[in-house]
């Protein structure tokens, strides 16, 4: 593995971080706990709409890895466009579902008193815009991830992270109505999702022997759900575990509530970018290694999660010393005491999240989505449970040391699954 490819993805992940670190202290002053609380929301529910591409992307860059590794060019443009159709079809139905949530009156639920619903509204019809975009996107990244192509993904993650926290920053200098917020999501959403089609098909390129264009074919749909099928349990299960903190926060307590915990939470788990950087350059390394080399991948992969492990501490430990006077320095004006504590605690997990990262890409690398979506189903109601529970009785604080619980369980189910299977 070239640490260019690492380098490039922490390029991607990290560079936005700087532009978040401008602009969130300013839109919370600018907006509002209520309004930066719900555009925390709109944050976490395009987020989620990654799992609407049903794992077909990760399925892709498992699949055209191996065809690579096996010299079969002629199979990938076909893989393609099975993934390009499935996608699309899941992203109209997101689409779809959110449209009618909103009309039916869901934004009600967020709790918000001083947003009106006509607001709440619109933002959620906007953010179904989103949603096809937000899935295909995720197919055409999986095959660039599968070329190793990380310089043009990462390119397309700092504009886009760019524009995620500068956009609303520019627009609420003239208005802070949300739909104009959401707007500036939905547009750079749109844009990227050409910039991937363009890169995955330059990928092609590469192999002169190789046709552009491919059709569907049910025996490659069927392959791609074989593994995309569970990780399509996992892909929707695993985006509610981790965004069911800030929406059950918005329905408990309140929309206000949301930016205690999400300062702090955005803050602390943005150092889980080295992990990112380096998870998803081995996974299709990995992959490729059990297939062709199976005697070499352990020590590979033990390698680098000694890597990650010691990193990840250093950073955690170090964080957590310095949050009480990093944390009002970024915000600087109404930060509320919790948000330190909540910030604290949720270091803790961020460091078992670490950990069982790596173990969930070795995982998906042996081809066993079904393990890790398992794992998930039998987490969700178990944490949803203990949320609800610490959340009423501890607030915001219960909410981060149940992210905490559920962080550690994670890791340990996912160390002992990643070392007992072959």
């Amino acid at each position: 593995m070239r640490l260019s490819h690492i380098a490039w993805n922490l390029a991607g992940l990290s560079l936005p971080l700087a532009v978040a670190a401008v602009t969130v202290p300013n839109l919370v002053n600018k907006l509002g706990d209520e309004r930066f609380g719900l555009l925390a929301l709109a944050w976490g529910l395009i987020g989620y709409a990654g799992a609407l591409d049903l794992g077909i992307g990760r399925a892709l860059t498992q699949m055209v890895a191996r065809l690579r590794g096996e010299n079969n060019w002629s199979a990938i443009p076909d893989s393609l466009a099975t993934a390009e159709r499935i996608t699309l079809v899941a992203g109209l139905v997101g689409c779809v579902l959110i449209i009618i949530a909103a009309l039916l009156g869901a934004g009600a639920f967020v709790g918000a008193k001083h947003t009106s619903s006509g607001e709440v509204r619109g933002a959620m019809l906007l953010l179904a815009i989103a949603l096809p975009a937000q899935a295909m996107s995720a197919t055409y990244r999986g095959l660039n991830e599968a070329y190793l192509n990380f310089k043009g993904i990462s390119l397309v993650r700092v504009v886009l992270g760019i524009v995620n926290f500068g956009g609303p920053y520019l627009v609420a200098l003239y208005t802070t109505q949300l739909p104009w917020l959401v707007a500036t999501l939905v547009v750079s959403r749109l844009l990227a999702l050409f910039v991937y089609k363009w890169l995955a098909l330059a990928c092609f390129d590469r192999e002169p022997s190789i046709e552009r264009n491919g059709t569907y074919s049910g025996a490659v749909a069927r392959s791609l759900f074989t593994f995309g099928g569970w990780f399509t349990v996992s892909s929707v299960v695993s985006p509610i575990l981790m965004q069911a903190d800030r929406f059950m926060i918005a329905s408990t307590l309140s929309a206000a509530a949301v930016t205690i915990y999400v300062l702090p939470y955005e803050l602390v788990v943005q150092s889980l970018i080295l992990v990112g950087a380096v998870s998803s350059v081995i996974f299709p390394n990995l992959s490729w290694l059990i297939q062709e080399k199976p005697d070499q991948w352990e020590g590979y992969f033990r390698r680098w999660l000694l890597i990650v492990a010691v990193l990840m501490l250093l950073a955690c430990v170090i964080l957590a010393s310095i949050l009480p006077t990093l944390l009002p320095f970024w915000i600087k004006k109404n930060l509320s005491p919790q948000s330190v504590l909540v910030g604290q605690i949720l270091c803790i997990g961020v460091f078992a999240n670490a950990i069982g990262s790596m173990f969930y890409a070795l995982i998906h690398a042996k081809g066993r989505s079904d393990l890790t979506a398992k794992l998930h189903m039998t987490e969700l109601p178990i944490y949803v449970g203990v949320l609800f529970l610490l959340l009423g009785k501890f607030g915001v604080v219960g909410a981060a040391w149940a992210w905490v619980w559920r962080m550690v369980l994670d890791a340990v189910a996912l160390a002992l699954i990643g070392r007992g299977r072959r």
